[in-house]
């Protein structure tokens, strides 16, 4: 019994770092292989725990920053947070689904599956299509993480560093 929780405690850790803005599968994958998952399982428990929170974001976030809005004590907040946002937008605004696939695709510090769903929410892009996208390019960047923290790519071999 006690293995099976510390398994369950493992995955939940991977799943709800992954759920978290900012650190998403960035900091998720490698604290899965950290606890001693096999990389591919922490990818996949990453992927699942940074996607959950994409359908909401897209979905509630233009209601609830409306709502904020008209508070006094959350309206400079939300005005501050949909600027430091819309500043990220450009490439989405300018290329569409397929700036917002590089966007969430790209592990950066800024980029990721919340940043790439609030842009895609105060763009009013259709969900229909902003979530696969967003769904595709975190794909992409939980690949890439988990190449980079199981040391098949090595960073230091490129020219660039």
């Amino acid at each position: 019994m006690s293995d099976l929780l510390d398994i369950i405690s493992k995955e939940s850790t991977v799943i709800f770092t992954a759920m978290l803005p900012l650190v998403e599968v960035r900091a998720a994958i490698p604290v899965g292989i950290a606890l001693g998952m096999a990389p591919i399982h922490a990818t996949i428990l990453a992927y699942i725990g940074s996607i959950i929170p994409s359908p909401f974001i897209l979905w509630l976030i233009r209601p609830i920053f409306s709502y904020l809005r008209k508070t006094k004590l959350f309206k400079k907040l939300v005005n501050k947070l949909t600027k430091r946002t819309m500043e990220k937008a450009t490439n989405v605004q300018k290329y569409g689904y397929i700036g917002l696939f590089i966007f969430v695709a790209i592990p950066l510090p800024g980029t990721g599956v919340w940043s790439g769903s609030l842009i895609a929410a105060l763009l009013d892009m259709r969900i229909k299509y902003a979530f696969p996208t967003i769904a595709i390019g975190n794909i992409i960047a939980s690949i890439a993480i988990m190449l980079l923290s199981f040391g098949l790519v090595n960073i230091n071999s490129f020219p660039i560093f």
